[in-house]
């Protein structure tokens, strides 16, 4: 199918920076700087600055930061870890890769963790928890945080959709004892491929990520300090990174332009139910601009009949994959949303004419 508006047009961003693209490859490729070279360092020293956390760890793929965090932490065969299901299956995949057993909760209407089952679900085998901020929007990290202080558990946050996202003025993946990225290309900061990275303020969890994405290397290639993965963030991917996060801040501001145009075009809408509203507390970066119909099938098809492309994340809910074995956790609220969530197109390259026109065919679905 043609579409009029793409859920992402990648094309269209490397035609608007094709001059500074092409520079990077042919830096790259001209120098010969493929792995961990000053370009990956630049870019870690970057995200750890604008983040606030003393470390930053590029690796291969948002899955490997979760896994390599969860790996240094320590989670092990008879740990319970606390984590919602409402998340992409690598949220999970982190905690069943260790050995441990992965607990979890129900969302809220903002889609992430409902700090208020928290507590009934820690137990004396419970050694940490996974918030999630989904879609750019940040969890409630002060109730989180008094959770994790008061029962002293460790904490990785799952920001892979939240680069910039902030609570109260603190920066998400800046809380926890890592907070990790992914630059998947659909990211708020994507790479031309897969990409992702560790934040951490403990030198000691730092060395060890820098050691397991190495091979169990870090100041030399002839020291061994353990075994470790083939997990590097690759130097071309890091340059890229680089050049595009000069133009995070503006792209963020985008974002929530087209955000507060979706916001004023569709409220008041009978049937539908628009985002969370990004204020107060909360700075969002609309990674994902995510509505909700309980006629969600009937609406999909429409809009992909009038020429919009949309998508679902996710139809089946991570504790109904029949695969995973997490079938015994009742979670209503999960199961809801999961029925009725549509993500509408959201990048910084959308012009205000297709932003309306994605508006305008919403709306001939309820008229």
């Amino acid at each position: 199918m043609a579409y009029k508006v793409r859920f992402v047009n990648y094309p269209r961003q490397y035609q608007q920076h094709k001059k500074e693209f092409d520079a990077v490859f042919e830096e790259i490729m001209s120098g010969g700087d493929f792995i961990l070279r000053r370009h990956l360092e630049e870019f870690e020293q970057r995200i750890a600055s604008y983040v606030g956390t003393k470390h930053a760890i590029g690796v291969n793929t948002g899955t490997d930061a979760l896994y390599l965090s969860a790996r240094a932490i320590g989670f092990a065969p008879g740990d319970e870890v606390i984590t919602v299901a409402h998340t992409f299956v690598a949220t999970v995949g982190a905690i069943v890769q260790c050995g441990a057993k992965p607990v979890l909760v129900d969302v809220t209407d903002d889609f992430n963790m409902d700090v208020n089952q928290i507590e009934a679900a820690i137990t004396p085998k419970t050694r940490g928890i996974i918030p999630v901020h989904l879609n750019g929007h940040a969890c409630r990290m002060d109730k989180i945080m008094e959770i994790v202080e008061k029962y002293r558990l460790k904490m990785i946050e799952d920001a892979a959709q939240a680069l910039g996202a902030e609570f109260r003025g603190k920066r998400c993946a800046s809380f926890g004892d890592t907070g990790i990225f992914s630059f998947y290309p659909a990211k708020v900061l994507g790479t031309a491929g897969d990409g992702g990275l560790v934040c951490t303020n403990d030198d000691g969890l730092a060395r060890k990520i820098r050691a397991f994405r190495d091979n169990g290397r870090v100041e030399s290639v002839d020291v061994v300090e353990c075994f470790g993965w083939c997990t590097r963030l690759d130097n071309l991917h890091a340059a890229i990174l680089n050049m595009k996060f000069n133009y995070f801040e503006q792209w963020i501001k985008r974002r929530r332009e087209i955000a507060r145009m979706y916001d004023d075009g569709l409220s008041g809408i009978s049937g539908l139910l628009l985002p969370p509203r990004s204020d107060g507390d909360y700075f969002d970066v609309y990674q994902n601009y995510v509505i909700r119909c309980k006629r969600r099938d009937e609406l999909f098809a429409h809009l992909q009949k009038s020429g919009v492309e949309v998508l679902v994340s996710w139809r089946v809910p991570m504790h109904k994959q029949k695969a995973l074995g997490l079938d015994h956790f009742e979670l209503p609220v999960t199961e809801r949303i999961s029925a009725e969530v549509i993500s509408l197109p959201m990048y910084p390259e959308l012009t205000n004419e297709e932003v309306e026109f994605v508006i305008k065919a919403v709306k001939d679905f309820f008229h």
